[in-house]
């Protein structure tokens, strides 16, 4: 398995953060190559809850998020299978002095292996996950900005 993470600090409470990062009809404008949700079971974003999304054409395909566990305050973890990959997905949440930080990472592994894939990985496919996290992160931080403007 390999691990990346990203993280960024923005203005705003951690009780604000985790109401838009868990709310699905939000995801749309934030998460990376999101296109609907095909399915919830449970719930939602507690421990044994899923969601299954589906990816632009071109993307990820289908998407399973069973969530393992759950800390109001703190994040939120899952498990994540994919046509690619299976991982965890880590979401943290901690307050700062004037603001909040939130933390991603992701422990993946590919589901085809090989050499040719393990050098894939190592030279491209590894930064472009680590890419999408970013991505993902600059676009929440925009998201949150707007719900602030908006109070």
């Amino acid at each position: 398995m390999h691990t990346i993470r990203t993280s960024r600090d923005y203005e705003g409470t951690v009780a604000d953060a985790e109401a838009l990062w868990y709310d699905l009809d939000r995801w749309a404008s934030f998460v990376d190559g999101f296109h609907h949700v095909e399915k919830v079971e449970g719930d939602w974003p507690h421990p044994g809850s899923a969601v299954i999304w589906q990816s632009f054409p071109a993307g990820r395909g289908r998407v399973l998020e069973q969530v393992t566990g759950y800390a109001p305050g703190d994040g939120q973890a899952l498990e994540i299978d994919d046509e690619q990959l299976l991982g965890t997905r880590r979401v943290r949440f901690a307050a700062l002095e004037d603001g909040v930080r939130i933390e991603l990472s992701l422990a993946y592994a590919l589901k085809e292996g090989g050499p040719v894939k393990a050098v894939a990985d190592l030279l491209f496919i590894r930064r472009a996950l680590r890419d999408s996290l970013r991505r993902e992160l600059l676009r929440f931080g925009r998201e949150l900005e707007a719900d602030r403007g908006l109070a």
